[in-house]
């Protein structure tokens, strides 16, 4: 349905409707030939013809301009009530005052009451805005470092919300441009081939059920490459799609299943608990390591089905930020570098970075606030 325009009138209009009435013409046939609503047309007949205006103010009886000066006095009584005990205060304090309260007054009858020249009160108040200005400045850019120059306008707005800051994402965005900061993810993506898939008949017993309410019930993985002086190196990592942790990660040059073995290896629970371990067709996954190692610990296997990458949708964006903002335009010296590095950002990863799927918390933030609720039905 198509949003109807608010018609606005001239004085000159309203008096010849008003002169089409008094001529004879019917209210009915005016209304429906110029598409006005009756109580417009009324209230400009009874306006013009108990003022000749058609302003409100020259319409109101005597009672009601007592009550809005009657309403004027107790608003100004409350301003008064409200702000009196900083009549004795300093400019600074009484500056503070008003612009806390300007939402409720007007700032010239709270400077008169308050003593102050209007002058002084809008001086102030602009030197504490450019102080204020530097100081959120200041406070972005240390966001925007601190988390691998990923966080665009939304993540640093949740951030400033958690330090008490109440700001929109306008005049963060007019910040970011301002400082130069440009998050990694406005940068287009390369996406590289596909390997060839395999043909085992294993199904996708995931089945894009990527919402899971307990942790390990559903492990994914993927791999990703990496620069290392001259050659490429690659990096497999798990998640828990409970929670989006990365619970185990590898790297190193050589893209096979023994890669992923490392991953497996690096988990800190018992891998008796997991119970479904998803991940494409790629020969890393499935071969005969990979299937001894889930036979013995009794992990059920899914695979994507070919040339669907949207059934292993959670590995792929989580290694869209793996690359964004750890992977691209990294050269590492060695594969040490490449192993500490890579351990620092898994540790961001799960307990630094907030996440919008999980409504803007940590994956450890997450996990405990899932537990505590189940803890406390």
């Amino acid at each position: 349905m198509t949003k109807r325009t608010r018609r606005t009138f001239t004085k000159e209009f309203k008096e010849q409707i008003v002169q089409l009435h008094a001529s004879g013409k019917p209210r009915s046939e005016i209304i429906k030939e110029y598409e006005l609503t009756p109580s417009s047309f009324d209230r400009w007949v009874s306006q013009y013809s108990n003022s000749g205006s058609f302003e409100e103010k020259d319409n109101r009886t005597p009672e009601q301009e007592e009550l809005i000066k009657l309403r004027k006095e107790n608003q100004r009584l409350a301003m008064e009530n409200d702000i009196f005990k900083a009549s004795r205060a300093d400019n600074g304090t009484k500056v503070d005052v008003i612009r806390n309260n300007q939402h409720k007054y007007s700032i010239s009858a709270m400077c008169d009451v308050l003593q102050i020249p209007r002058s002084t009160y809008y001086y102030e108040a602009k030197e504490r805005d450019k102080k204020e200005e530097k100081k959120l400045t200041k406070l972005i850019v240390e966001i925007f470092h601190e988390n691998k120059q990923a966080y665009g306008q939304r993540k640093i707005k949740k951030k400033l919300q958690e330090k008490g800051w109440q700001i929109s994402r306008r005049r963060i965005g007019r910040i970011m441009k301002t400082e130069g900061l440009v998050s990694k993810y406005t940068v287009a993506q390369f996406k590289p081939q596909k390997s060839t898939v395999n043909e085992s008949d294993v199904g996708n017993v995931l089945d894009r059920e990527f919402t899971q309410d307990k942790p390990l019930k559903v492990v994914v993985s993927d791999l990703t490459y990496v620069r290392v002086q001259q050659k490429w190196h690659y990096i497999c990592v798990l998640v828990d799609l409970h929670n989006r942790e990365i619970i185990g990660h590898s790297a190193g040059p050589n893209k096979d299943a023994k890669l992923v073995q490392r991953a497996f290896a690096t988990v800190p629970y018992n891998l008796i608990n997991l119970e479904l371990f998803h991940t494409d067709r790629g020969s890393e996954f499935k071969n005969q390591l990979i299937d001894e190692a889930l036979a013995t610990f009794g992990i059920d296997r899914s695979l994507s089905n070919k040339g669907t990458p949207y059934d292993n949708a959670v590995a792929e964006a989580t290694f869209k930020s793996i690359k964004t903002e750890f992977v691209k335009g990294a050269v590492f010296s060695s594969q040490k570098e490449l192993d500490l590095e890579l351990f620092d950002y898994v540790n961001w990863f799960n307990n630094i970075r907030i996440h919008e799927s999980l409504d803007y918390l940590t994956p450890r933030e997450y996990k405990l606030q899932q537990k505590s609720e189940q803890t406390a039905i």
